[in-house]
């Protein structure tokens, strides 16, 4: 079974002279619990929030309570979810259906289904715009990014971007969205303003996910066809440093603080890759790389930066990595090939019924590439 939607490439990469790895020392037992049992107990409600996933080939969402690392709501009915994005008040949750072309807008307290509008041709990833009124779908299939108003899912414009767009990111103070596309080794530089592509910056091979830093003066994106992280001029719209990671990374993440970025090293199903690369951001160098799961793929941080959530899309959970120790303190067994995850400060709604289903209408026909208005469907 194919475990990830995009096909990266597993070129060895060695580590850069000035990489410098931590040693992390044994978590110490006590003799009538478990290693993980003890770190699970002692990290319990240091965060309060909602980190939500995307299983992909489950075609289900996820909701796991942050303060208690445990599974709270299993959302089904969203057929190959690659992305989910959760509104920074937690009120409503956003994914993708790659298998029907829709974009997916549900109630982030009764797990309930608001909207859907049809998008491009195979959906990729779905954001919400600084100013939240905006949301924002990649569609890998036909070179597209669809602009929706997040109260309505009225869409407002296609923008037409480089081949294969796939990650997106808005920049902090909202004026910028960056989409890595991945077919053309280019970056594409959306103007939030005008909702159209105004650069295109080369970058290398298969770039997959973009990060900004919390100032906006640096954007960094994974380039999974060199196993390297590339790093951004935001106002020169230029790559002014590259450093190795690990094997074919995917999602990168910019901890709120600033202090570090992570990248997911993912490697592919045959070979995969077990590690988030962890990478100081002040000096723009690898200064550990943790161990965290079968293929990791997608990351988020809660907004204290004190935990890291990764997805492992091999084995099917998440794995939640401590950032002042440097260590995976929980795992959270979740849905088939958990892909794209997203954190809410919004603290998790026990439901009646843990597992709920969601009915979408019949899979759309991708929306044309040309800029254009149009309603989504109301629920």
């Amino acid at each position: 079974m194919k475990k990830s939607r995009i096909a990266l490439t597993t070129a060895a990469v060695g580590l850069s002279a000035a990489t410098v790895l931590l040693v992390l020392p044994d978590q110490p037992q006590t003799p009538d619990r478990p290693p993980q049992a003890e770190l699970a107990a002692a990290h319990r409600g240091m965060v309060t929030g909602t980190v939500w996933v995307a299983n992909e080939n489950g075609g289900s969402l996820t909701a796991i309570d942050a303060s208690t690392n445990r599974v709270t709501a299993t959302v089904k009915g969203i057929p190959g979810p690659h992305n989910v994005q959760a509104a920074p008040d937690g009120r409503t949750v956003w994914a993708v259906s790659g298998a029907t072309n829709q974009v997916v807008k549900l109630d982030g307290s009764r797990y309930s289904l608001l909207g859907t509008a049809a998008t491009g041709d195979m959906p990729a990833h779905v954001i919400l715009g600084t100013n939240g009124t905006q949301a924002y779908v990649s569609s890998t299939g036909n070179g597209s990014v669809s602009v929706f108003g997040t109260k309505s899912l009225s869409r407002s414009g296609t923008i037409t971007v480089d081949k294969g767009p796939h990650g997106m990111r808005p920049s902090p103070d909202g004026r910028w969205v960056y989409t890595a596309n991945t077919a053309a080794g280019t970056v594409s530089v959306l103007d939030t303003a005008e909702d159209r592509q105004v650069a295109s910056i080369p970058v290398g091979a298969t770039p997959i996910q973009v990060a900004f830093q919390p100032d906006g003066r640096y954007a960094y994106v994974t380039l999974g066809g060199e196993n390297a992280v590339a790093k951004i001029d935001v106002a020169e719209r230029a790559v002014v440093a590259k450093i190795p990671s690990g094997p074919a990374p995917a999602q990168i993440y910019a901890s709120p603080d600033g202090r570090y970025l992570l990248v997911a090293n993912q490697g592919t199903e045959a070979k995969p890759g077990r590690t988030v690369s962890i990478i100081d951001a002040a000096t723009f160098t690898v200064v550990a790389r943790p161990t965290v799961g079968k293929g990791p793929h997608g990351i988020t941080i809660d907004t204290a930066s004190r935990h890291a959530f990764i997805t492992d899309v091999y084995q099917d959970d998440v794995a939640v990595l401590d950032l002042a120790e440097l260590k995976v303190v929980a795992r959270v067994p979740v849905g088939d090939s958990p892909n794209g995850i997203s954190f809410t400060s919004r603290a998790p709604v026990a439901p009646e019924n843990p597992e709920t289903t969601v009915s979408l209408p019949q899979a759309a026909m991708p929306e044309s590439g040309s800029s254009h208005g149009g309603e989504g469907h109301a629920h």
